[in-house]
Protein backbone atom coordinates (compact mmCIF):
# COMPACT_ATOMS: atom_id res chain seq x y z
CA UNK A 1 0.00 0.00 0.00
CA UNK A 2 1.55 3.16 -0.78
CA UNK A 3 2.76 5.39 1.87
CA UNK A 4 0.92 8.88 2.87
CA UNK A 5 2.45 11.72 4.29
CA UNK A 6 -0.06 14.44 5.54
CA UNK A 7 0.42 18.08 4.90
CA UNK A 8 -1.01 21.03 5.46
CA UNK A 9 -0.86 23.61 2.73
CA UNK A 10 -1.51 26.95 5.11
CA UNK A 11 -4.41 29.25 4.61
CA UNK A 12 -2.29 31.94 6.31
CA UNK A 13 0.91 33.80 5.33
CA UNK A 14 3.11 30.97 6.17
CA UNK A 15 4.73 28.70 3.68
CA UNK A 16 3.68 25.16 3.25
CA UNK A 17 6.27 22.81 4.54
CA UNK A 18 9.09 21.61 2.10
CA UNK A 19 8.53 18.00 3.02
CA UNK A 20 5.12 18.49 2.01
CA UNK A 21 3.49 15.39 -0.47
CA UNK A 22 0.62 15.65 -1.69
CA UNK A 23 -2.15 12.87 -2.04
CA UNK A 24 -2.66 11.20 -5.57
CA UNK A 25 -5.60 13.71 -7.21
CA UNK A 26 -5.02 16.57 -4.75
CA UNK A 27 -3.92 20.11 -6.38
CA UNK A 28 -1.86 22.50 -5.22
CA UNK A 29 -4.65 24.88 -2.81
CA UNK A 30 -5.54 21.85 -0.81
CA UNK A 31 -8.82 20.83 -3.21
CA UNK A 32 -9.67 17.72 -5.14
CA UNK A 33 -9.38 17.98 -8.71
CA UNK A 34 -12.40 17.13 -10.85
CA UNK A 35 -13.38 16.20 -14.09
CA UNK A 36 -14.66 19.89 -15.26
CA UNK A 37 -11.01 20.84 -16.82
CA UNK A 38 -10.70 17.71 -18.32
CA UNK A 39 -8.04 16.05 -16.09
CA UNK A 40 -7.46 18.33 -13.55
CA UNK A 41 -4.74 20.14 -15.39
CA UNK A 42 -5.95 23.50 -14.95
CA UNK A 43 -6.89 23.55 -11.26
CA UNK A 44 -3.41 22.48 -10.50
CA UNK A 45 -2.29 25.87 -11.80
CA UNK A 46 -4.59 27.91 -8.94
CA UNK A 47 -2.34 29.71 -6.83
CA UNK A 48 -2.41 28.61 -3.28
CA UNK A 49 -4.31 31.17 -0.54
CA UNK A 50 -0.80 31.61 1.19
CA UNK A 51 1.24 33.00 -2.28
CA UNK A 52 -2.23 34.52 -2.77
CA UNK A 53 -1.79 36.68 0.48
CA UNK A 54 1.60 37.36 -0.32
CA UNK A 55 0.18 40.10 -3.60
CA UNK A 56 0.99 43.61 -2.68
CA UNK A 57 -2.58 44.55 -3.56
CA UNK A 58 -3.63 42.03 -1.15
CA UNK A 59 -1.36 42.60 1.57
CA UNK A 60 -2.67 46.25 1.72
CA UNK A 61 -5.71 45.08 1.94
CA UNK A 62 -5.45 42.72 4.31
CA UNK A 63 -4.09 45.72 6.99
CA UNK A 64 -6.78 47.84 5.52
CA UNK A 65 -9.84 45.33 6.06
CA UNK A 66 -8.63 42.68 7.71
CA UNK A 67 -7.61 39.02 6.76
CA UNK A 68 -10.81 37.56 6.94
CA UNK A 69 -12.42 39.53 4.24
CA UNK A 70 -9.31 39.07 2.20
CA UNK A 71 -9.09 35.58 2.48
CA UNK A 72 -13.02 35.72 1.91
CA UNK A 73 -12.34 37.38 -1.77
CA UNK A 74 -9.12 34.83 -2.38
CA UNK A 75 -11.66 32.04 -1.85
CA UNK A 76 -14.52 33.49 -4.36
CA UNK A 77 -12.05 33.70 -7.18
CA UNK A 78 -10.35 30.41 -6.71
CA UNK A 79 -13.75 29.02 -6.65
CA UNK A 80 -14.29 30.79 -10.11
CA UNK A 81 -10.84 29.89 -11.14
CA UNK A 82 -12.09 25.69 -10.74
CA UNK A 83 -15.62 26.37 -12.26
CA UNK A 84 -13.80 27.34 -15.32
CA UNK A 85 -15.02 31.24 -15.13
CA UNK A 86 -11.79 32.53 -14.92
CA UNK A 87 -8.19 31.21 -15.66
CA UNK A 88 -5.51 30.38 -12.97
CA UNK A 89 -3.50 33.34 -13.60
CA UNK A 90 -6.35 35.56 -13.13
CA UNK A 91 -7.38 34.65 -9.67
CA UNK A 92 -5.23 37.29 -8.60
CA UNK A 93 -6.61 40.28 -10.21
CA UNK A 94 -10.29 38.65 -9.55
CA UNK A 95 -9.42 38.47 -5.59
CA UNK A 96 -8.25 42.20 -5.66
CA UNK A 97 -11.49 43.02 -7.84
CA UNK A 98 -13.80 41.35 -5.05
CA UNK A 99 -12.49 43.41 -2.01
CA UNK A 100 -14.95 45.80 -0.36
CA UNK A 101 -14.54 48.80 -0.05
CA UNK A 102 -14.49 48.93 3.90
CA UNK A 103 -14.86 46.50 6.53
CA UNK A 104 -18.55 47.57 7.00
CA UNK A 105 -21.39 45.65 5.57
CA UNK A 106 -23.33 49.05 4.76
CA UNK A 107 -23.21 49.44 0.97
CA UNK A 108 -23.16 53.34 -0.06
CA UNK A 109 -25.93 53.86 -2.95
CA UNK A 110 -26.98 56.51 -5.32
CA UNK A 111 -30.51 57.38 -4.20
CA UNK A 112 -32.12 58.17 -7.08
CA UNK A 113 -35.86 57.31 -5.88
CA UNK A 114 -36.86 60.67 -5.85
CA UNK A 115 -37.56 60.70 -1.79
CA UNK A 116 -35.41 63.03 -0.46
CA UNK A 117 -35.42 61.64 3.19
CA UNK A 118 -35.31 58.00 2.35
CA UNK A 119 -35.78 55.92 5.58
CA UNK A 120 -34.39 52.59 4.36
CA UNK A 121 -31.34 54.70 2.47
CA UNK A 122 -30.41 56.24 6.27
CA UNK A 123 -32.37 59.40 5.76
CA UNK A 124 -30.26 62.68 5.24
CA UNK A 125 -26.85 62.04 3.62
CA UNK A 126 -24.44 64.24 5.82
CA UNK A 127 -22.51 66.96 4.53
CA UNK A 128 -18.95 67.51 3.03
CA UNK A 129 -18.31 69.03 6.65
CA UNK A 130 -20.36 66.53 8.69
CA UNK A 131 -18.25 63.63 7.17
CA UNK A 132 -14.77 65.00 7.89
CA UNK A 133 -15.72 65.95 11.42
CA UNK A 134 -16.63 62.33 11.81
CA UNK A 135 -13.43 61.64 10.86
CA UNK A 136 -10.93 63.84 12.91
CA UNK A 137 -13.57 62.62 16.10
CA UNK A 138 -12.90 59.02 15.39
CA UNK A 139 -9.73 59.11 17.52
CA UNK A 140 -9.75 60.55 21.26
CA UNK A 141 -11.46 63.74 21.69
CA UNK A 142 -11.93 66.35 24.06
CA UNK A 143 -15.65 65.27 23.92
CA UNK A 144 -15.81 65.38 27.86
CA UNK A 145 -12.92 66.92 29.16
CA UNK A 146 -11.58 71.32 29.07
CA UNK A 147 -8.34 71.13 27.64
CA UNK A 148 -7.53 74.83 28.99
CA UNK A 149 -8.26 73.79 32.87
CA UNK A 150 -7.83 69.61 32.35
CA UNK A 151 -10.84 68.93 34.20
CA UNK A 152 -14.18 67.55 32.97
CA UNK A 153 -16.53 69.58 31.03
CA UNK A 154 -19.99 69.14 29.64
CA UNK A 155 -20.28 66.50 27.05
CA UNK A 156 -20.92 67.74 23.74
CA UNK A 157 -20.89 71.49 24.59
CA UNK A 158 -19.84 72.68 21.61
CA UNK A 159 -22.64 70.86 19.52
CA UNK A 160 -25.39 71.87 22.34
CA UNK A 161 -24.07 75.49 21.70
CA UNK A 162 -24.34 75.48 18.02
CA UNK A 163 -27.76 74.47 18.18
CA UNK A 164 -29.21 77.52 20.60
CA UNK A 165 -27.99 79.17 18.24
CA UNK A 166 -29.92 78.34 15.31
CA UNK A 167 -33.21 78.03 17.69
CA UNK A 168 -32.60 81.61 19.36
CA UNK A 169 -35.82 81.40 21.03
CA UNK A 170 -34.33 78.01 23.05
CA UNK A 171 -32.97 78.75 26.15
CA UNK A 172 -31.31 75.47 26.86
CA UNK A 173 -30.97 72.23 24.46
CA UNK A 174 -30.32 68.70 24.83
CA UNK A 175 -29.57 65.99 22.46
CA UNK A 176 -30.56 61.75 22.38
CA UNK A 177 -29.75 58.95 20.13
CA UNK A 178 -33.46 59.58 18.22
CA UNK A 179 -36.67 61.68 17.53
CA UNK A 180 -38.75 59.06 19.73
CA UNK A 181 -36.28 58.90 22.42
CA UNK A 182 -36.53 62.34 23.02
CA UNK A 183 -40.19 62.08 23.13
CA UNK A 184 -39.69 59.18 26.25
CA UNK A 185 -37.31 60.42 27.51
CA UNK A 186 -40.05 64.20 28.09
CA UNK A 187 -42.19 61.97 28.66
CA UNK A 188 -40.12 59.30 31.62
CA UNK A 189 -39.02 62.24 33.28
CA UNK A 190 -42.40 64.29 33.33
CA UNK A 191 -45.20 62.23 33.51
CA UNK A 192 -44.02 58.57 34.52
CA UNK A 193 -47.59 58.00 36.73
CA UNK A 194 -49.24 61.09 35.46
CA UNK A 195 -51.01 62.19 32.26
CA UNK A 196 -50.45 64.00 29.03
CA UNK A 197 -53.54 65.06 27.53
CA UNK A 198 -53.56 64.51 23.46
CA UNK A 199 -55.60 65.20 20.33
CA UNK A 200 -57.08 61.91 19.02
CA UNK A 201 -56.34 63.10 15.87
CA UNK A 202 -52.68 62.94 16.37
CA UNK A 203 -52.31 59.11 18.17
CA UNK A 204 -50.01 58.27 15.16
CA UNK A 205 -48.20 55.10 14.05
CA UNK A 206 -44.20 56.74 13.24
CA UNK A 207 -43.66 53.56 10.94
CA UNK A 208 -42.63 50.35 10.80
CA UNK A 209 -45.45 49.13 13.59
CA UNK A 210 -44.20 51.55 16.20
CA UNK A 211 -47.64 53.83 17.40
CA UNK A 212 -47.27 56.82 19.85
CA UNK A 213 -49.17 55.52 22.39
CA UNK A 214 -47.81 52.33 23.15
CA UNK A 215 -44.22 54.64 22.63
CA UNK A 216 -45.75 56.89 25.51
CA UNK A 217 -47.57 54.41 27.68
CA UNK A 218 -44.42 52.39 28.05
CA UNK A 219 -42.75 54.57 29.74
CA UNK A 220 -45.36 54.84 32.75
CA UNK A 221 -47.56 57.95 31.88
CA UNK A 222 -51.47 57.55 31.16
CA UNK A 223 -52.90 59.42 28.12
CA UNK A 224 -56.59 61.51 28.14
CA UNK A 225 -57.38 61.77 24.45
CA UNK A 226 -59.50 64.44 23.75
CA UNK A 227 -61.17 65.70 20.71
CA UNK A 228 -61.98 63.61 17.56
CA UNK A 229 -59.72 62.44 14.51
CA UNK A 230 -60.90 65.26 12.54
CA UNK A 231 -61.74 68.25 14.92
CA UNK A 232 -59.79 69.42 18.66
CA UNK A 233 -60.28 72.54 19.92
CA UNK A 234 -58.51 74.30 22.98
CA UNK A 235 -62.00 73.90 24.81
CA UNK A 236 -61.46 70.40 24.42
CA UNK A 237 -58.03 70.46 26.25
CA UNK A 238 -59.08 72.87 28.85
CA UNK A 239 -61.74 70.54 30.23
CA UNK A 240 -59.10 67.42 30.46
CA UNK A 241 -56.91 69.39 32.50
CA UNK A 242 -56.84 68.21 36.07
CA UNK A 243 -54.52 67.70 38.80
CA UNK A 244 -52.84 64.09 37.34
CA UNK A 245 -52.34 66.61 33.78
CA UNK A 246 -48.59 66.65 33.72
CA UNK A 247 -48.23 68.28 29.93
CA UNK A 248 -50.24 69.01 26.71
CA UNK A 249 -49.02 67.13 23.91
CA UNK A 250 -48.70 68.77 19.97
CA UNK A 251 -47.77 66.02 17.89
CA UNK A 252 -47.05 67.10 14.05
CA UNK A 253 -49.06 64.24 11.94
CA UNK A 254 -45.85 64.17 9.54
CA UNK A 255 -46.98 61.21 7.35
CA UNK A 256 -50.20 61.92 6.99
CA UNK A 257 -52.77 64.46 6.12
CA UNK A 258 -56.41 65.03 6.89
CA UNK A 259 -58.44 67.38 5.25
CA UNK A 260 -62.02 68.86 4.79
CA UNK A 261 -63.75 69.59 7.90
CA UNK A 262 -61.12 69.56 10.34
CA UNK A 263 -59.68 71.94 13.25
CA UNK A 264 -57.00 71.59 15.43
CA UNK A 265 -55.88 73.85 17.90
CA UNK A 266 -52.45 76.23 17.58
CA UNK A 267 -49.75 76.02 20.39
CA UNK A 268 -50.44 79.73 20.82
CA UNK A 269 -53.92 78.31 22.13
CA UNK A 270 -52.35 75.64 24.56
CA UNK A 271 -50.52 77.95 25.88
CA UNK A 272 -52.67 79.90 27.72
CA UNK A 273 -53.81 76.99 29.83
CA UNK A 274 -51.59 76.56 32.71
CA UNK A 275 -49.60 73.42 32.18
CA UNK A 276 -46.95 72.80 29.96
CA UNK A 277 -46.90 72.25 26.01
CA UNK A 278 -44.88 69.70 24.64
CA UNK A 279 -44.52 69.89 20.75
CA UNK A 280 -42.88 66.84 18.98
CA UNK A 281 -42.57 68.75 15.23
CA UNK A 282 -40.87 65.37 14.39
CA UNK A 283 -38.83 66.86 10.83
CA UNK A 284 -36.19 68.54 12.74
CA UNK A 285 -36.98 71.70 10.81
CA UNK A 286 -35.67 74.21 12.83
CA UNK A 287 -36.85 77.78 11.10
CA UNK A 288 -39.18 77.73 8.33
CA UNK A 289 -38.80 77.37 4.98
CA UNK A 290 -40.18 78.66 1.98
CA UNK A 291 -40.75 75.89 0.37
CA UNK A 292 -42.25 73.91 2.75
CA UNK A 293 -45.13 76.61 4.23
CA UNK A 294 -47.09 74.00 6.31
CA UNK A 295 -44.28 72.12 7.94
CA UNK A 296 -43.86 73.08 11.75
CA UNK A 297 -40.57 74.26 12.64
CA UNK A 298 -38.73 74.49 16.30
CA UNK A 299 -38.38 78.56 16.59
CA UNK A 300 -41.74 78.78 15.56
CA UNK A 301 -43.38 76.90 17.98
CA UNK A 302 -41.19 77.93 20.81
CA UNK A 303 -42.02 81.79 20.13
CA UNK A 304 -45.68 80.46 19.61
CA UNK A 305 -45.26 79.71 23.88
CA UNK A 306 -43.90 75.63 23.53
CA UNK A 307 -42.13 74.90 26.63
CA UNK A 308 -40.52 72.08 24.94
CA UNK A 309 -40.03 70.87 21.96
CA UNK A 310 -39.02 67.94 19.98
CA UNK A 311 -37.47 66.68 16.86
CA UNK A 312 -35.09 64.42 14.41
CA UNK A 313 -31.43 65.31 13.72
CA UNK A 314 -31.44 63.23 10.93
CA UNK A 315 -34.38 64.47 8.15
CA UNK A 316 -34.65 68.31 7.40
CA UNK A 317 -32.06 69.51 8.87
CA UNK A 318 -29.87 66.94 6.97
CA UNK A 319 -27.88 65.55 10.16
CA UNK A 320 -27.07 62.15 11.96
CA UNK A 321 -29.25 60.45 13.47
CA UNK A 322 -29.91 62.03 16.92
CA UNK A 323 -33.45 63.30 19.05
CA UNK A 324 -33.30 67.59 19.82
CA UNK A 325 -34.83 68.44 22.50
CA UNK A 326 -35.18 72.36 22.74
CA UNK A 327 -37.10 74.95 25.51
CA UNK A 328 -36.83 75.81 28.86
CA UNK A 329 -34.13 75.91 30.33
CA UNK A 330 -34.96 74.27 34.33
CA UNK A 331 -37.34 71.79 31.93
CA UNK A 332 -34.18 71.01 30.23
CA UNK A 333 -32.06 70.29 32.35
CA UNK A 334 -34.93 68.01 34.43
CA UNK A 335 -34.52 65.71 31.41
CA UNK A 336 -30.93 65.96 30.89
CA UNK A 337 -30.55 64.70 34.82
CA UNK A 338 -32.79 62.03 34.58
CA UNK A 339 -31.24 58.73 34.54
CA UNK A 340 -33.11 57.34 31.48
CA UNK A 341 -30.77 60.16 29.42
CA UNK A 342 -27.45 58.24 30.12
CA UNK A 343 -28.89 55.40 28.14
CA UNK A 344 -30.51 57.79 25.43
CA UNK A 345 -27.06 59.72 24.87
CA UNK A 346 -25.20 60.45 22.01
CA UNK A 347 -21.51 59.03 21.17
CA UNK A 348 -18.91 62.00 19.84
CA UNK A 349 -19.17 61.07 16.14
CA UNK A 350 -23.26 61.93 16.40
CA UNK A 351 -22.31 65.25 18.39
CA UNK A 352 -19.03 66.15 15.90
CA UNK A 353 -22.29 65.08 12.81
CA UNK A 354 -24.43 67.70 14.17
CA UNK A 355 -22.20 70.38 15.16
CA UNK A 356 -20.63 70.41 11.17
CA UNK A 357 -24.60 70.21 9.97
CA UNK A 358 -25.53 72.96 12.30
CA UNK A 359 -22.42 75.42 11.22
CA UNK A 360 -21.44 74.31 8.19
CA UNK A 361 -22.53 74.62 4.46
CA UNK A 362 -25.63 73.57 2.87
CA UNK A 363 -26.42 70.54 3.39
CA UNK A 364 -27.33 67.82 0.47
CA UNK A 365 -30.91 67.87 2.30
CA UNK A 366 -31.14 71.33 1.63
CA UNK A 367 -29.11 71.88 -1.82
CA UNK A 368 -32.05 69.01 -2.83
CA UNK A 369 -35.03 71.02 -1.48
CA UNK A 370 -33.89 73.99 -3.43
CA UNK A 371 -32.85 72.57 -6.99
CA UNK A 372 -34.16 73.95 -9.95
CA UNK A 373 -36.74 71.77 -11.74
CA UNK A 374 -35.59 73.58 -15.05
CA UNK A 375 -31.95 72.78 -13.94
CA UNK A 376 -32.92 68.67 -13.06
CA UNK A 377 -34.17 68.95 -16.25
CA UNK A 378 -31.24 69.61 -18.09
CA UNK A 379 -29.57 67.21 -16.58
CA UNK A 380 -32.04 64.94 -17.33
CA UNK A 381 -31.51 65.99 -20.91
CA UNK A 382 -27.77 65.88 -21.11
CA UNK A 383 -27.18 62.43 -18.94
CA UNK A 384 -30.14 60.89 -21.77
CA UNK A 385 -28.50 61.80 -24.94
CA UNK A 386 -24.94 60.63 -23.64
CA UNK A 387 -26.61 56.88 -22.95
CA UNK A 388 -28.90 56.98 -25.99
CA UNK A 389 -25.60 57.39 -27.98
CA UNK A 390 -24.28 54.02 -26.23
CA UNK A 391 -27.74 52.36 -27.61
CA UNK A 392 -29.45 52.79 -24.34
CA UNK A 393 -33.00 52.66 -24.54
CA UNK A 394 -33.38 55.87 -22.22
CA UNK A 395 -35.61 59.41 -21.41
CA UNK A 396 -35.69 62.36 -19.65
CA UNK A 397 -38.76 62.41 -18.49
CA UNK A 398 -40.48 65.53 -15.64
CA UNK A 399 -41.20 63.54 -12.39
CA UNK A 400 -42.18 64.18 -8.97
CA UNK A 401 -40.20 64.13 -5.85
CA UNK A 402 -41.10 64.28 -2.12
CA UNK A 403 -39.00 65.06 1.18
CA UNK A 404 -40.27 61.42 2.63
CA UNK A 405 -39.20 60.52 6.51
CA UNK A 406 -42.30 61.46 7.91
CA UNK A 407 -42.00 65.33 6.46
CA UNK A 408 -43.84 67.60 4.52
CA UNK A 409 -46.93 65.04 3.54
CA UNK A 410 -48.69 65.71 0.15
CA UNK A 411 -45.45 68.34 -0.55
CA UNK A 412 -44.76 67.35 -4.42
CA UNK A 413 -41.60 68.31 -5.51
CA UNK A 414 -41.45 69.18 -9.50
CA UNK A 415 -38.10 67.06 -10.91
CA UNK A 416 -36.89 65.19 -13.61
CA UNK A 417 -35.49 61.70 -14.16
CA UNK A 418 -34.10 59.38 -16.66
CA UNK A 419 -36.87 56.87 -17.64
CA UNK A 420 -35.70 53.44 -18.12
CA UNK A 421 -36.97 49.80 -18.87
CA UNK A 422 -38.33 48.16 -15.95
CA UNK A 423 -35.41 45.37 -15.82
CA UNK A 424 -32.84 47.77 -14.65
CA UNK A 425 -34.70 48.38 -11.51
CA UNK A 426 -32.59 45.42 -10.55
CA UNK A 427 -29.83 45.28 -12.15
CA UNK A 428 -28.88 48.75 -11.00
CA UNK A 429 -29.91 47.35 -7.43
CA UNK A 430 -26.91 45.10 -7.37
CA UNK A 431 -24.54 46.34 -9.78
CA UNK A 432 -20.85 47.24 -8.39
CA UNK A 433 -22.25 50.91 -8.10
CA UNK A 434 -26.34 50.21 -6.43
CA UNK A 435 -28.62 52.31 -7.54
CA UNK A 436 -32.23 52.31 -6.36
CA UNK A 437 -34.98 53.90 -8.37
CA UNK A 438 -38.40 53.44 -8.33
CA UNK A 439 -40.85 51.95 -10.93
CA UNK A 440 -43.60 53.63 -12.60
CA UNK A 441 -46.25 53.15 -15.26
CA UNK A 442 -43.79 49.84 -16.21
CA UNK A 443 -40.99 51.76 -16.23
CA UNK A 444 -37.77 52.58 -13.47
CA UNK A 445 -37.38 56.10 -13.34
CA UNK A 446 -34.23 57.53 -11.52
CA UNK A 447 -34.86 60.53 -10.10
CA UNK A 448 -32.02 63.23 -10.09
CA UNK A 449 -33.85 65.63 -7.25
CA UNK A 450 -31.95 63.91 -4.26
CA UNK A 451 -28.88 63.17 -6.87
CA UNK A 452 -25.84 65.51 -6.34
CA UNK A 453 -24.53 66.89 -9.35
CA UNK A 454 -21.29 65.29 -9.01
CA UNK A 455 -22.69 62.13 -9.24
CA UNK A 456 -23.99 61.93 -12.54
CA UNK A 457 -20.96 60.52 -14.09
CA UNK A 458 -21.65 57.46 -11.67
CA UNK A 459 -24.73 57.41 -12.06
CA UNK A 460 -24.24 57.07 -16.13
CA UNK A 461 -21.62 54.49 -15.67
CA UNK A 462 -23.74 52.56 -13.37
CA UNK A 463 -26.66 52.42 -16.03
CA UNK A 464 -24.13 51.39 -19.07
CA UNK A 465 -23.26 48.41 -16.56
CA UNK A 466 -26.66 47.45 -16.27
CA UNK A 467 -27.10 47.80 -19.98
CA UNK A 468 -23.70 45.59 -20.57
CA UNK A 469 -21.85 48.21 -22.19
Amino acid sequence: MERLVAAQAGDGGGEAPRAAVRRPGEDGDGSRDGSRDGGGGGRRRIPRTDVLLRDPRLEAAARRLGAGLVKAAVRQAQERARAGRIAPEEVADAAAALLPRTAGGLRPVINATGVLLHTNLGRAPLSAAARQAVQDAAGPTDVELDLRTGVRARRGRTALRALRDRVPSAAAAHVVNNGAAALVLAATALAAGREIVISRGEMVEIGDGFRLPDLLVSTGARLREVGTTNRTTAADYAAALGPDTAFVLKVHPSNFRITGFTRSAGVAELAALDVPVVVDIGSGLLAPHPRLPDEPDAETQLRAGAALVTASGDKLLGGPQCGLLLGEEDLVRRLARHPLARALRVDKLTLAALEATLTGPDTPTAAALAADPEQLMRRAGRLAADLGADGIDVRAVPSEATVGGGGAPGVALPSAALSLPEPYAARLRTGATPVVGRLEAGRCLLDLRAVPPEDDERLAGAVRSAAGR
